[in-house]
């Protein structure tokens, strides 16, 4: 699975931005997506995922903002982020792995970050 993650850019606080991982593979419905992140000077974290069963879970600092979807016809998964705050700066990834408890911390494949920066 070969994964490209795709629409960070720059964002006031409180804006909203929604980043793309598009999947190459006809087995993309079979996979857990997830999204990491890492900020400046920190190591990369967990931020949610997504079941192939549309379950989804989210680390509690953006439970509530940021949503998880996937459309598995286009072999896509998204990260809709809302209210996002300066705290929210970061690389974004995607990843995947066809194991539900893996994707959470170390997932087989890993898509290229994409720049997220809140401005205040």
């Amino acid at each position: 699975v070969q994964l490209q993650a795709f629409g960070g850019g720059l964002v006031q606080a409180g804006g909203s931005l929604r980043l793309s991982c598009a999947a190459s593979g006809r087995t993309f419905r079979r996979y857990a997506m997830g999204w990491f992140r890492q900020a400046p000077g920190k190591e990369r974290e967990f931020v949610g995922y997504i079941h192939w069963s549309g379950d989804t879970y989210y680390v509690d600092s953006v439970k509530g903002r940021f949503t998880i979807s996937r459309d598995n016809a286009k072999n896509t998964v998204y990260l809709q982020m809302n209210s996002l705050k300066p705290e929210d700066t970061a690389v974004y990834y995607c990843a995947a792995d066809q194991r539900s408890t893996i994707v959470t911390t170390a997932p087989h494949y890993w898509g290229q970050g994409t720049q997220v920066t809140v401005s205040s």
